[in-house]
């Protein structure tokens, strides 16, 4: 458990720019709370004591804002920043080393028994108010932008943006971990290459006359 804690403050101080010290991650970041209580109501789920990983895991979600049921499977690793806003499902997993930002919901559709949430892989990006909503899985080091809606399968080394998601980068065409901005926006992409094939039919039918 403290080798996961030293591993999971390791790599928050990498990639927010904010950390100053181990300390301040350790007192003063919800994420890392709601990672280390999870790992206590994930213990007590698994060996059955599910009312008291329940109350637990609601006490965590009062003080935090972020709600993880203590049945998902969580690794090492994961950065939840900032967090107010968080629920990730019972059935859900994460991998190693992901980075969820605020408001996001690794929920189910409502329709699904069983597995009803997502598996997200290794190394992936879920940007604020993101939606990721039934039990298909995330590829590792896929990219989630912000406010987007996932309902089917992401695969992985791409980049998902939109209501609903759209893949709009692959392989190598890969956005930085933090950057938010450059985020392709596939609703202006499809304007453009409507433009330009007005364009080219109005200069064939000028070239007619």
């Amino acid at each position: 458990m403290f080798k996961n804690l030293r591993y999971d403050i390791k790599t928050i101080k990498e990639r927010d720019p904010a950390a100053r010290t181990s300390l301040e991650v350790f007192l003063l970041y919800p994420g890392i709370w709601a990672v280390i209580f999870h790992r206590l109501t994930h213990f007590l789920y698994r060996h059955k004591i599910y009312f008291l990983a329940r109350l637990i895991s609601q006490l965590v979600r009062f003080f935090t804002g972020i709600e993880i049921h203590p049945g998902a499977k969580i690794g090492r690793g994961l950065f939840i920043d900032h967090g107010m806003g968080v629920v990730i499902g019972e059935t859900a997993e994460i991998g190693d080393d992901v980075t969820i930002y605020q408001g996001v919901t690794l929920g189910g559709t409502g329709k699904d028994k069983g597995k009803r949430h997502p598996t997200i892989g290794n190394n992936v990006l879920i940007g604020a108010g993101a939606k990721i909503l039934g039990p298909f899985k995330v590829g590792d080091n896929a990219k989630i932008a912000a406010n987007a809606v996932v309902l089917s399968e992401v695969e992985e080394n791409s980049t998902c943006v939109g209501v609903p998601g759209r893949i709009v980068k692959r392989g190598e065409n890969r956005i930085n971990n933090l950057d938010h901005i450059h985020m392709p926006d596939p609703v202006s992409q499809e304007f453009c290459r409507m433009y330009a094939r007005i364009e080219a039919l109005e200069k064939e039918l000028g070239g007619k006359d």
